[in-house]
């Protein structure tokens, strides 16, 4: 069951019906993605935040925390987040609201992005619709590389020690300690503390939003004018050179797995590589305009830089794995 569903379908009676735009057109479907991504991705921001507010005051982060970082887990931590990303139906503009939440309470950088990675680069999607299109063996392998480049990915991040990059703003939460300190030592009212947990959720969705319309923006323009057949006409060759041209060419994009899937399938019937048509796709759904733009509010350019690097060589190695042994 699709839960964003209805947002859809309020974002095609908005476009096709009020605004009367016709369907498939140009603009039709870059209207109808820009309302339908802001809206689905604000109230993922609200409820998110408000949820990693509630968090945040009962959860023992500082426990978690020194879990994390004093024990050696050999790996685990990072497999454990990318499994979270697996689950979770998110694009990648999506996941950045629970992203904030998890740095902001505390949780090693390096294990937040490889949630961060995995959660737009295997996803349902990529569990229930490959097996149809491609075989369960292409199935397969797509989805442990992918683990693999969200866990070495995350890997990468945290022994790059970047965690200085983060906008400190983002680390500026009470724990429950100090909100009772600040009542006279006594627990809040519970109207009191939801009043508390919307304003802390709040505080970061206002920050963040402005940034999420422009992000949107942008990659609703792509959405709409890029047409597939563009795209394919340069992806078709057989060299080596096509991986990374398919991955800096869908970089820029942003459409969801679903979306994309279908575009892919079409792209390897006019002949592109299947690795080639993986990593086009691949970098559409993880790495994005819109997501740097957001990302940007709540990270450095160091950070930013360093996050797009290793992502963006993680999947052009992932296509060329595919063309070398399909």
């Amino acid at each position: 069951m699709d839960i964003f569903r209805p947002i859809q379908l309020f974002a095609d009676l908005l476009t096709y019906q009020w605004f009367r735009i016709v369907p498939h057109s140009y603009w039709g479907d870059t209207i109808n993605f820009f309302i339908y991504d802001t809206i689905k991705i604000g109230l993922l921001l609200i409820v998110i935040n408000y949820f990693m507010a509630f968090t945040r005051y009962y959860f023992p982060m500082e426990r978690v925390r020194n879990l994390l970082l004093k024990r050696r887990w050999f790996g685990l931590d990072y497999l454990f987040a990318a499994f979270l990303g697996v689950v979770t139906p998110f694009c990648s503009c999506s996941s950045i609201p629970l992203f904030i939440g998890f740095v902001g309470a505390g949780i090693p950088l390096g294990v937040t992005f490889a949630f961060l990675i995995s959660s737009p680069l295997v996803n349902e999607s990529s569990l229930y619709l490959f097996p149809a299109m491609f075989g369960m063996k292409v199935t397969i392998i797509y989805n442990v590389l992918g683990i693999l480049i969200a866990m070495i990915g995350g890997f990468f991040i945290q022994k790059l020690g970047m965690e200085r990059y983060i906008k400190p703003e983002l680390l500026k939460f009470k724990s429950r300690v100090q909100v009772e300190q600040e009542n006279g030592g006594t627990p809040l009212p519970i109207i009191e503390l939801l009043k508390y947990f919307w304003t802390d959720g709040m505080n970061i969705t206002k920050t963040v939003f402005p940034y999420v319309i422009l992000g949107v923006s942008i990659g609703a323009l792509i959405h709409g004018f890029v047409p597939a057949s563009l795209v394919a006409k340069y992806l078709s060759s057989k060299s080596w050179w096509a991986v990374p041209v398919a991955t800096l060419l869908g970089a820029p994009l942003y459409a969801n797995s679903v979306s994309v899937i279908p575009v892919m399938e079409a792209l390897v019937q006019k002949g592109v590589p299947l690795g080639t048509a993986l990593a086009f796709m691949t970098a559409i759904v993880t790495v994005s305009v819109p997501e740097s733009m957001i990302l940007k509010k709540v990270m450095k350019w160091q950070l930013l830089a360093a996050f797009f690097g290793i992502t963006i060589v993680g999947i052009m190695i992932m296509g060329w794995i595919f063309n070398a042994v399909l």
